[in-house]
């Protein structure tokens, strides 16, 4: 059905790309899509740590049960 994408598809579309942005355009382009990656790849992480900090270690669910329970007297 589609076929992969060989070279000569990569350099017709690294040809258009050029003519619409412009060589002098291209590093720009460039090196702002590499802050917006860099920018995602830390929040991502910073997503990550922060679910592990939300996760209650085993000892705080077992003071908690404590707490919950009534005494027995």
């Amino acid at each position: 059905m589609f076929r992969s994408i060989g070279p000569p598809e990569i350099l017709l579309l690294l040809g258009v790309v050029l003519l619409l942005f412009g060589g002098k355009k291209l590093p720009e382009l460039a090196r702002g899509s590499g802050r917006a990656l860099r920018i995602f790849k830390s929040e991502v992480k910073d997503l990550g740590d922060d679910a592990k900090d939300e996760s209650p270690a085993p000892e705080a669910l077992e003071s908690a049960e404590a707490d919950k329970k009534p005494e027995q007297g």
